[in-house]
C-alpha cells in the first residue's frame, strides 16, 4: 500500500507568500496619525518649567483639521462628479435623434426649406443675414429687422435675391446686428440632429450632424 509523504511548512514561510493586506489609509488620516505621535512624545519629554505654549498646540490641531476636512471635502466633490456624470450621460442620450440649434454657420436647403438660427447677446434694432453658396457667393441677403434677445430660429424659403430657386445642398451664412448703431454681438447657429452621445475624460459630448461634437452647454435650443 502506497503512501504520500507530506512536509511541514513553516509559519514563517506562509507569512513571507501570503503577506497581512494592510488597511488603505488616505495622506490626511495618516498625516493626523503622525502627527498626534509626534504631539504626545513631544508633551510626554517637555520641560515641566518651560512646557508648550496653549496658542501653538490649538494652532497646530486646526491646521491639522484643516487638511483633515479639505481631504473628505475632495471625496465629496469625487463622488458629486461621479453622479453629476452620470445623469448628465442619460440626459444626452434622451437627446438621440432631437433635433439641436448649437454654433455653427452651416445650413442644409432640402424642397425649398433651410432652417438656422441666431443668438442674440441682446436686442437689435436691425439683423440681417446673408447666405453663401459653395463657392462663396452671396444668393441670398435680408434685413430681418428688430429681434429680441435670446435664441430666435430662422427660415429661408431657398429662394435668390433674383426671385429663382437655389439648388438644394449645403450652404453657409452670416449674421451681423446692430442696436442704435452699434454692434451687437450675435452667434450664427447651425440645425443638427443627435445622432449618438460620447462619453470620457472632455465629458459627455454629443455628435450632432451639420455641427459635429459639441459639449451639452452649447445646445441652444431643442427643436
Amino acid at each position: 500500500m502506497s503512501t504520500v509523504q507530506t512536509n511541514t511548512v513553516s509559519n514563517e514561510l506562509l507569512a513571507t507568500m501570503n503577506p497581512a493586506k494592510k488597511s488603505a489609509q488616505s495622506t490626511a488620516d495618516a498625516a493626523q496619525d503622525r502627527f498626534m505621535t509626534l504631539l504626545v512624545t513631544q508633551m510626554k519629554n517637555q520641560d515641566p518649567l518651560n512646557p508648550l505654549d496653549n496658542a501653538q498646540v490649538t494652532s497646530q490641531l486646526a491646521q491639522l483639521s484643516t487638511v483633515t476636512g479639505i481631504d473628505k471635502l475632495n471625496a465629496t466633490l469625487t463622488t458629486l462628479m461621479g453622479s453629476y456624470q452620470s445623469a448628465e450621460s442619460l440626459q444626452a442620450a434622451n437627446m438621440i435623434g432631437h433635433s439641436v440649434l448649437a454654433p455653427g454657420s452651416q445650413t442644409t436647403l432640402a424642397g425649398g426649406s433651410a432652417l438656422m438660427g441666431i443668438d442674440l447677446s441682446r436686442a437689435a434694432d436691425s439683423v440681417k443675414l446673408t447666405v453663401y453658396d459653395s463657392s462663396g457667393k452671396a444668393v441670398h441677403t435680408v434685413d430681418l429687422g428688430k429681434q429680441q434677445a435670446g435664441v430666435q430660429p430662422l427660415q429661408w424659403d431657398g429662394k435668390t435675391d433674383g426671385g429663382a430657386a437655389a439648388a438644394d445642398g449645403k450652404y453657409t451664412f452670416k449674421v451681423t446686428a446692430t442696436s442704435n448703431g452699434e454692434s451687437v454681438d450675435v452667434t450664427a447657429l447651425t440645425l443638427g440632429q443627435v445622432g449618438s452621445v460620447s462619453t470620457g475624460s472632455g465629458g459627455v459630448k454629443l455628435n450632432v450632424t451639420n455641427v459635429g461634437t459639441v459639449s451639452m452647454a452649447d445646445v441652444r435650443q431643442i427643436l
